[in-house]
């Protein structure tokens, strides 16, 4: 499949575009090994916050192949997050932000009664939806080592020493107590937090 664009999705609070060092780095190496481009991209010198954002949390949206194609802004409301489907899929692909979410939204049709997903991929946790994912053993807190898409909070998270890498099955699921979701958008303190039972 020939996918045109990626995108990344950048926090803007407090009228701060935050993580920005760690959505630079996944930028410009998606231009470089998707798109075969070695220019390096400084992003605060190209994302100017309109004057009519204010100090509430915005999206800044940024769609991109060979040049910037467009840059969007929107207001952000946090999800609530109840209960979350396991979903199967042995092939996916999805190691660049591509903007082509045609499987991954065919994958989130399947929740049922849920309000998110986790997809496993050949018998691994791998992420949700929208998030990565990272669970608690009762002591510390770790992220699956097989993502999809290694998200910049994810990145920010593991610097920070807040979570730790692990291989994590479907059948380790039960041996945690706590499922945490967290994206751009969705800070550690800020993100949903379920018991890994609500993990249908």
């Amino acid at each position: 499949m020939q996918h045109t664009l990626c995108f990344e999705t950048i926090c803007v609070e407090n009228r701060r575009l935050k993580n920005l060092e760690f959505h630079e780095a996944r930028l410009n190496k998606t231009h470089r090994e998707l798109y075969g481009f070695t220019d390096f991209w400084n992003l605060s010198e190209m994302i100017i916050i309109p004057d009519s954002i204010g100090n509430e949390i915005h999206k800044c949206r940024l769609s991109y192949a060979a040049e910037i194609d467009n840059i969007r802004w929107e207001p952000y409301t946090l999800r609530t997050i109840r209960k979350i489907q396991r979903v199967y899929h042995d092939s996916i692909d999805y190691s660049f932000k591509y903007e082509d979410r045609t499987e991954l939204n065919t994958l989130f049709a399947q929740r049922n009664d849920c309000d998110e997903i986790l997809i496993i991929k050949n018998g691994l946790v791998t992420d949700s939806i929208y998030c990565n994912v990272a669970f608690f053993d009762g002591e510390k807190w770790f992220t699956p080592d097989s993502p999809l898409l290694p998200g910049t909070q994810r990145a920010h998270l593991l610097t920070s020493g807040l979570i730790q890498e692990a291989t994590i099955r479907e059948v380790d699921i039960e041996k945690y107590e706590q499922v945490k979701l967290f994206n751009a958008m969705v800070s550690w303190e800020n993100a949903p937090v379920l018991e890994v039972g609500l993990i249908d």
